[in-house]
């Protein structure tokens, strides 16, 4: 059953559309994601959901309760959402210690003494922090702030977590570790995630489904794997995961990279036209011995060491491609003539 949904909702800046027409169903104890680049409307919708931001046009609910309505002049304000929120920055007051940065919200709330107590402990708890409770912030890590940002969310119970850019001011081992640090906390709290990055692996380690947006348009929505193996268009290829599109001529229904031998030919679709771009992961293409069918030869114009695996850059004809393999596995050098084949490619049409 879906918890929060979105219908038509539509938000504008002046004579821009921020986000258009988005309609979405997240479900009950789901942690869905917001993935695009910079400017896309994915922190404006999460805004929207919040409260910060009433939306033009649609309606917003939340278990079936009317959160924001264009059609029925109604908005709720986000104090009385009872969302969890978790920001970019990490938002914790420095004059506070741990315990009353926790507590904070609660004491807003009005709760009771004791029930403040009891969540503040489960809080502290829950993200580690038991013994730095009598700490101030300038006292603590980058990672440790951002778990304070966490337990205080946490406190009040929340049935939505909102989390927008969470981990992009912590360091690459940092922003690893926290993501499973947030996936066993959901699982545990049963909550929903609504989480907000421009980050592939980040949404791609986290969600049960994600949709990826563009200039305020959806561009797909579905979960993970589907859309990197699946993708919907162009833009979704080429943002999700490294990319080669590759230009070719097509004629009589055979495509041929440019300026490489006829042998690399191969069947293309009938609706193409006379050009296109033929796409591939840099994993899809294989090194092979000289003469293998379906190969062309590259030249190596690049070899860089990336920890597990080692990227190359090849120049064929006017194609330029990345190679990514394993770092064991035997590879050409900086410099060679190599023989490559494609495994699996996408076709789109020439822009």
């Amino acid at each position: 059953m879906a918890q929060l949904k979105l219908k038509d909702v539509t938000k504008r800046f002046g004579e821009v559309i921020a986000v258009n027409k988005l309609n979405l169903d997240v479900e009950q104890g789901e942690c869905f994601s917001f993935l695009g680049p910079s400017g896309c409307g994915k922190t404006t919708t999460l805004r929207m959901i919040a409260g910060f931001e009433d939306l033009d046009e649609g309606e917003l609910s939340v278990d079936d309760k009317l959160f924001s309505s264009s059609f029925k002049k109604y908005y709720l304000p986000p104090e009385q959402r009872d969302f969890g929120m978790v920001f970019q920055a990490f938002a914790v007051w420095p004059h506070l210690t741990v315990r009353d940065n926790v507590a904070f919200p609660l004491r807003i709330r009005k709760r009771p003494k004791d029930e403040i107590a009891q969540r503040v402990k489960m809080a502290l708890q829950s993200t580690g922090l038991t013994h730095r409770e009598d700490s101030y912030p300038a006292k603590l890590s980058g990672g440790e702030q951002q778990r304070i940002a966490l337990a205080r969310a946490i406190a009040i119970n929340p049935k939505v977590m909102l989390l927008d850019e969470p981990l992009s001011n912590l360091d690459a081992k940092l922003r690893e570790e926290m993501r499973f640090e947030i996936k066993d906390l959901q699982k545990k709290f049963g909550f929903t995630i609504i989480y907000v990055t421009h980050d592939q692996a980040e949404a791609m380690a986290l969600s049960d489904r994600m949709l990826v947006m563009d200039r305020g348009v959806v561009q797909q929505i579905g979960k993970p794997l589907d859309i990197y193996d699946k993708p919907a268009n162009k833009f979704v290829f080429s943002f999700i995961g490294l990319s080669n599109f590759i230009p070719v001529d097509i004629a009589s229904g055979e495509a041929r990279i440019k300026g490489v031998a006829a042998a690399a030919s191969r069947a293309a679709p009938a609706d193409l036209g006379a050009r296109a771009l033929l796409a591939c992961r840099p994993s899809d293409i294989d090194f092979v011995p000289p003469g293998t069918p379906d190969s062309f030869d590259a030249l190596v114009t690049r070899r860089t060491y990336l920890g597990d695996i080692v990227d190359y850059k090849l120049a064929a004809g006017a194609a330029e491609l990345r190679v990514q393999k394993p770092r064991r596995a035997d590879g050409p050098r900086e410099g060679e003539t190599c023989s490559i084949r494609i495994n699996r490619t996408l076709w789109y049409k020439a822009e």
